[in-house]
């Protein structure tokens, strides 16, 4: 079964079968405005959740990307590296940035439902 989950910093995760994928929000990329790099994790690497896992750099400023859950990273998105505006154009699909293997899926019921994540966005 996969669902998605969100985290108040604006990531996203897709999960299926104790795998995730990884993004940015809409929201988010609508507030940085046009990204033009992406400095992605490292294939193999164990992130925890809450800690940085990549950086987008856009006309207006970097930002921080935060993992939304515990896990190593089993892939970065390939058509990212040629086509960074996949990210601007379908964060919330085709823009991915990472793959990985959770270690604690636990972890995913902290994080918000799509429902509560446009409350918060409407909120703001």
């Amino acid at each position: 079964m996969r669902f998605m989950k969100f985290t108040e910093s604006h990531e996203w995760v897709l999960t299926s079968d104790g795998h995730g994928r990884v993004g940015i929000t809409a929201h988010a990329q609508e507030e940085l405005g046009e990204i033009v790099y992406i400095e992605f994790p490292k294939v193999g690497q164990k992130i925890e959740s809450g800690h940085e896992a990549a950086v987008l750099e856009s006309t207006k400023a970097a930002a921080d990307i935060y993992c939304p859950v515990s896990g190593t990273v089993t892939s970065v998105n390939p058509k990212l590296k040629d086509q960074v505006n996949l990210i601007n154009s379908d964060p919330e699909g085709e823009g991915w940035l990472f793959e990985l293997e959770l270690s604690k899926t636990a972890e995913l019921e902290l994080l918000l439902e799509k429902s509560a994540y446009q409350a918060l966005i409407n909120h703001q």
